[in-house]
């Protein structure tokens, strides 16, 4: 099970976090400024698997984003990794090869994408095919309420 997702960039600003596991604000300002203390001076070609505390941190580098997850001892750390992959891949579906701005101005976007594929730090839907279809059916029934909302009332 997944304890943490997080996305931050190469200068060291959090673009998205996600807690599995109820932790204190004052805990997990911690853990994400280890995080980045850990992952980010690391050499390009180096293990993309640390050991931090009493969890494993799998971490991997997709152009100007780190995408990193905190998992329990006993969880598959080549699992997390594909995991974190299959993220990437939902991304770059839906946004068309992803960028950190696509994240940044579309947050909600990304969330939402992680809530289909992921519940409670683990996978929930392993296609990509049905996580795509749940956003374009999110996506018509936003722009639906939009011009509904925009419509005059006689």
């Amino acid at each position: 099970m997944l304890r943490f997702l997080l996305l931050f960039s190469r200068q060291g600003k959090l673009r998205l976090q996600k807690w599995f596991v109820a932790t204190s604000e004052r805990e997990k300002k911690k853990v994400i400024r280890d995080m980045m203390l850990l992952v980010m001076p690391r050499q390009p070609r180096t293990c993309n698997f640390l050991q931090w505390k009493d969890l494993k941190i799998v971490y991997k580098r997709y152009a100007s984003l780190y995408f990193c997850a905190g998992l329990e001892e006993q969880d598959n750390e080549l699992l997390a990794l594909e995991l974190l992959h299959r993220y990437v891949e939902l991304l770059d579906k839906y946004f068309g090869n992803v960028c950190e701005l696509d994240i940044i101005f579309n947050f909600e976007k990304a969330y939402f994408i992680l809530d289909e594929f992921l519940m409670s730090g683990e996978i929930s839907e392993t296609s990509k095919f049905a996580v795509n279809a749940s956003m374009e059916q999110a996506d018509t029934l936003q722009e639906t309420m939009e011009e509904y909302m925009n419509k005059p009332a006689y």
